[in-house]
């Protein structure tokens, strides 16, 4: 078997060698028995393919297994993967596939309330940062960052989806399972904090506080014009400095990213007045849901000459769009995942089509498969986190069949999921351990399933 190392991407994206990286060792404990359920259920479901049900066995537990370190004041960290840190936006969608069956799961419930306390911490102590250390030990993904660092944190990439995702498991955890122990005056402070930045980036060359340069990297590892990035008009939206996949943004209002405001909004809204009792925190994420959603239906849409009214991918308010989609969430892709349209809205329709055709400049064809990929990786490459995301977004049960046997398919004999990997030759890939992706493709597998989509 042939497969990327880390110091073959590191070659090819031309990224300093990681000569130190440390290791966190992350103790077993039994699955709890809300997952051993489920597995038992797809031993049923799922025993005519064998192979299927053996990715199921390994992808569904796999965060719990591998990456969730339960902490001695009671919180989860949950780190992602074959990187000794944990990100807000993987920590979230590694467990999301948990939450619907949490309820009545003590054992659950408290993995996941610690994850929120966690990340409530974090956000706290720097709303600009997205990935984490599991304690002040100083360790970081580049030490020479130009950044108002801090020992806690690992890496300092502004990305509004960062402080979405943990509202988004807050919300619908709370919501599945009336679990109310993690809304404390931390997680208040945190909700207020997140209103703060969003409102204060809504004008980020005037008043924004960060800035973000990093030398010797990819053009895409970095933020320009001095750390402040390149230059936007004020739309409503708020601004973000890297997209999803820890890539600079070429134009600074990633459209998807502010619909999932838009949404978490929402969720603070309600939150801050059906536990909190918190007038004006929740007019004021009300007032700044309006704001970006204004800004989102003027700047954000373009006619494309062959798929009609579609979603840009990022805008500046300039005028200047970037048409496109990329991996994992939020994306264009992800849409009616994070709840700010349905999968029959037609402007959304049409997105769709465009980001599955070859107009989109990261979807990619090969023997093997055909999918999204992205700048994250070498070019070509596609991703197993869009091809789960266009499953957990599709209504055809003949759509999701073709995903779930695309990357069944092209596992690499593995048993797991990946990130990015060669559609003419998917035994070369990226990343054997990716936390994430193991849990979507779960995820989708479990969706056929509850749905009864024969398999």
């Amino acid at each position: 078997m042939s497969k990327l190392t880390l110091d073959d991407l590191r070659r090819l994206k031309k990224i300093p060698k990681r000569t130190d990286m440390p290791t966190i060792e992350v103790p077993s404990f039994p699955l709890p028995a809300a997952v051993t359920d489920v597995i038992a259920e797809a031993k049923e479901k799922l025993a005519h393919r064998p192979k299927l049900l053996q990715m199921f066995e390994n992808c569904f537990p796999n965060t719990l297994q591998t990456a969730t370190k339960r902490m001695d004041d009671g919180t989860t960290f949950v780190l992602t993967g074959d990187i000794p840190a944990m990100w807000l936006r993987d920590a979230v969608e590694q467990v999301a596939h948990y939450v619907p069956i949490a309820k009545g799961d003590k054992e659950l419930e408290e993995i996941i309330s610690g994850l929120i306390k966690r990340m409530a911490f974090y956000i706290n102590l720097d709303p600009y940062a997205n990935a984490f250390n599991e304690s002040a030990n100083d360790w970081h993904w580049r030490a020479d960052d130009q950044t108002d660092m801090s020992p806690w944190v690992w890496e300092r990439k502004y990305e509004v989806d960062s402080l979405c995702f943990p509202m988004k498991l807050a919300y619908e955890y709370w919501k599945e399972t009336g679990v109310t122990d993690f809304f404390d005056d931390q997680f208040l402070t945190a909700m207020a904090r997140i209103v703060d930045v969003w409102k204060t980036e809504q004008r980020h060359m005037e008043k924004s506080p960060y800035r973000f340069t990093r030398t010797e990297c990819r053009y895409i590892d970095t933020l320009h014009n001095e750390g402040m990035g390149m230059p936007v008009n004020y739309t409503g939206m708020t601004w973000g400095g890297f997209n999803p996949s820890d890539d600079v943004c070429k134009f600074h209002y990633h459209v998807p990213s502010n619909m999932f405001a838009v949404v978490v909004l929402g969720y603070i809204a309600e939150m801050a007045l059906e536990i909190y009792d918190n007038v004006d925190l929740a007019r004021r994420a009300l007032r700044l849901e309006e704001e970006i959603d204004q800004g989102i239906k003027t700047y954000g849409t373009v006619i494309h000459p062959e798929f009609g009214q579609i979603y840009a991918f990022e805008v500046d308010g300039f005028g200047n769009y970037n048409l496109m989609d990329d991996t994992g969430a939020p994306s264009l892709m992800s849409i009616p995942y994070i709840g700010y349209a349905k999968n029959d809205d037609p402007i959304y329709q049409n997105t769709r089509r465009f980001i599955l055709s070859k107009h989109n400049p990261y979807y990619f064809e090969g023997t093997f498969a055909k999918g999204i990929g992205s700048s994250h990786t070498p070019y070509g490459y596609v991703w197993h986190l869009s091809l789960s995301m266009q499953g957990l977004t599709s209504s055809d049960p003949q759509e999701i069949r073709e995903i779930i046997d695309m990357i069944e398919a092209t596992d690499a004999d593995t048993g797991f999921a990946h990130e990015g990997f060669d559609p003419n030759n998917p035994h070369i890939y990226t990343r054997e351990w990716f936390a994430w992706s193991n849990s979507w493709f779960a995820a989708l597998i479990y969706k056929a399933m509850q749905h009864n989509i024969a398999l």
